[in-house]
């Protein structure tokens, strides 16, 4: 499939250098099951080029699971990404299958994980390089294969430097980075914007 191909399909709007670049990177990547970091302004596009990633990859009969690491409580966030077992906390009334276990076999798209305790990221280290998990008061480990797609608007650089952010895990992440720039950035696609959203309206 071509760029333009890809670009219609996916719905991914642009004509810029910088759009077109991003689009060859991602036609490049998607059929491998490497992890990828997207940095990008809220608006920007984070979510399309995550699933055009998932829907150009070998696992695009399975699901997409988005996840908004930012809007989860960080109290229950481990028990919404890993599950948790029944009786293991105050409400926790029923076995119930995390974010990791529904994407088996699919994607996992991580949006705002710049906003993970760090408590919650020794987790996701270990089932990124192990693929393993263990749900909130189980006694043996979950196994699963997802790919894992983060997003963030925060140079995560600085926030592993300032101890907000664990380096290892940072590096587990941005095996391939796509950087989608804000549209004041790239005026050009704003003729192709408008007239889409014409079309759509």
């Amino acid at each position: 499939m071509n760029r333009e191909d890809f670009k219609k399909k996916h719905g991914i709007i642009g004509v810029s250098h910088e759009i077109n670049d991003l689009v060859d990177i991602v036609i490049q990547v998607a059929t491998s099951d490497i992890t990828i970091l997207i940095y990008g302004e809220s608006g920007v596009g984070k979510e399309v080029f995550a699933r055009a990633i998932h829907e150009s990859s070998k696992r695009a009969n399975k699901d997409l699971i988005s996840v908004n690491c930012g809007a989860i409580p960080e109290g229950i966030l481990e028990s919404e990404l890993f599950g948790h077992k029944r009786g293991s906390f105050t409400g926790a009334d029923d076995n119930r299958k995390g974010y990791f276990e529904i994407a088996n076999e699919g994607t996992l798209f991580l949006d705002e994980i710049g906003e993970l305790p760090l408590t919650t990221q020794v987790k996701l280290l270990r089932a990124i390089e192990f693929k393993e998990f263990m749900r909130i008061g189980a006694e043996t480990v979950t196994k699963v294969d997802v790919r894992i797609i983060g997003a963030t608007n925060k140079d995560l650089q600085e926030q592993v430097d300032a101890g907000r952010f664990r380096e290892d895990l940072y590096f587990r992440l941005k095996a391939v980075t796509l950087q989608i720039p804000p549209l004041r950035k790239r005026k050009e696609d704003i003729p192709e914007l408008v007239n889409y959203f014409l079309k759509s309206y």
